[in-house]
């Protein structure tokens, strides 16, 4: 069973929350309800809230603190759709033809990989650094610098970041380097029954620092309009858009590859014209020197994995138009599903810990529409008979996370037990004497539970997202 000190903090979390739902559905447009901008009352609906006064936000780091450099990204001017990206100091690495011309920036032990050595997944080949020692017996890491197409590159390090006062800053480089080391992407959205949370709230920062690390991949943390500002659909076309963002970045990562290549020093600036023209200019040069969007992952949390869901779903139906991002897998925790016909956990532990029944259900009053509120919704429940999309058979590999003690696990392992009748790749990780979020809540982030999670769904996911081919998973 939960700790004492797990069910009293629950007593109050679960009073806080109710009074703080009932306030949204009698007040939807309160001014306690905006976000740090301070948007008025006219223009929050239009533009939309992502984050709640009372959340403790962690700001934006682009030196690599604790082995992680972040950043913010406002993606979407017409709302207030943003993402934070989770750069892991594992792309840092470089190979033998870089050191060749790059001057070396020493590194010291616990910098890199806090003395542990990392199982990798990544596409270009070379030696990799751990423990401030490459594979090749050299102690240096050289990475690159740059100020546009095809300029000479270097690292600034300062002091104030890392684990032992040495933080290393990208000041920025170019997207068009040869030997930048590709990782995976992980989209990830957080949860909150989607009228809380934030992308760079406290909580979700430590989570998807810890994910970017223990998978070896670059997390972007979606942070999608909340309810009830924005009803349904907002965050799932939100989500969609990411996926969508993320595979015109791609493009135009490659267009400026291919218009940034100089040929001679007349034609070099025609080139860099023409690439600009395209929208080179915009990339975003993490992603473009560092991101794999063929190797994908959605990973979605409480009312996140059912945005997941969805995102994955339209990927399917997108096809070639999203190329080149491809959705290889996608993880379920604790989704937020529900339906009009309880289930067996959804009536023993209708009063579980934390996220009990009746809250979950103010939640979905507040997000969806009210000529569509039911408990069937196709946003609610995954196996509705009314649900659109592609056949489930199509569906990508679901891992599915669920816990002992939250009423929500019956329905979403029969959703991955559906996907296993169409021989999808769809386990299911049942932790015992756990509570819904326990490996995300903020009081329960540093629990052995929530760490063998994370390293449990990075054993799973590296099956799809490794180019070697020779990871265990379940």
């Amino acid at each position: 069973m939960p700790s004492v000190a797990v069910k009293l903090y629950s007593v109050f979390f679960k009073l806080i929350l109710k009074r703080r739902l009932q306030n949204r559905i009698h007040n939807p447009n309160n001014n306690n309800s905006l976000n740090d901008n301070n948007i008025n009352n006219a223009s929050s609906t239009s533009f939309g809230v992502t984050s709640r006064p009372e959340e403790s936000i962690t700001p934006s780091n682009p030196v690599f603190t604790d082995g992680i450099a972040t950043k913010d990204i406002h993606i979407d001017p017409s709302s207030a759709l943003c993402i934070r990206i989770f750069l892991p100091e594992t792309c840092l690495v470089s190979t033998d033809s870089d050191n060749k011309h790059n001057n070396p920036i020493k590194t010291n032990r616990s910098e890199s990989f806090n003395g542990i050595p990392r199982r990798n997944s990544y596409g270009s080949g070379g030696d990799y650094t751990y423990n401030g020692s490459s594979t090749n017996g050299q102690s240096d890491r050289r990475s690159s610098y740059c100020n546009g197409f095809g300029s000479t590159c270097d690292l600034n390090v300062k002091s104030g970041g890392g684990n032992n006062g040495n933080g290393v800053v990208y000041r920025g480089y170019s997207p068009f380097m040869n030997k930048c080391r590709k990782l995976p992407l992980m989209v990830q959205f957080h949860g909150g029954g989607f009228v809380a949370g934030s992308c760079d709230s406290v909580a979700n920062d430590f989570f998807c620092r810890r994910i970017a690390k223990v998978c070896d991949v670059i997390v972007v943390a979606v942070g999608y309009r909340l309810a009830p500002e924005n009803k349904y659909p907002a965050a799932f076309e939100d989500g969609l858009k990411v996926l969508h963002w993320l595979a015109k970045q791609a493009n135009l990562a490659e267009c400026g590859k291919s218009f940034g290549k100089k040929v001679d020093s007349r034609k070099s600036e025609v080139h860099g014209h023409i690439a600009d023209a395209f929208g080179a200019s915009l990339v975003e040069p993490w992603l473009a020197a560092h991101g794999d969007p063929s190797r994908c992952v959605l990973l979605g949390v409480s009312c996140g994995a059912n945005i997941a869901d969805y995102v994955a779903r339209k990927s399917v139906e997108s096809g070639t138009l999203l190329d080149p991002v491809k959705v290889v897998a996608q993880v379920l925790m604790y989704p937020f599903f529900i339906g009009s016909t309880p289930t067996h956990s959804e009536i023993k532990l209708s009063n579980s810990y934390f996220f009990d029944k009746s809250m979950s259900i103010l939640a979905w009053k507040l997000f969806l529409p009210e000529d569509e509120f039911d408990l069937d919704h196709p946003a609610a429940n995954p196996l509705t008979p009314n649900r659109s999309g592609p056949p489930l058979k199509r569906m990508p590999p679901t891992l599915t996370v669920v816990a002992e003690h939250d009423w929500m696990r019956d329905r979403a392992i029969a959703y991955a037990q559906e996907l296993k009748k169409v021989n999808v790749d769809a386990p299911v990780l049942d932790y015992k004497d756990c509570v819904h979020e326990f490996a995300t809540l903020d009081v329960l982030l540093r629990t052995p539970e929530a760490q063998a999670c994370a390293e449990d769904i990075s054993i799973w996911v590296k099956k799809y997202i490794s180019l070697r081919g020779h990871e265990f998973s379940y």
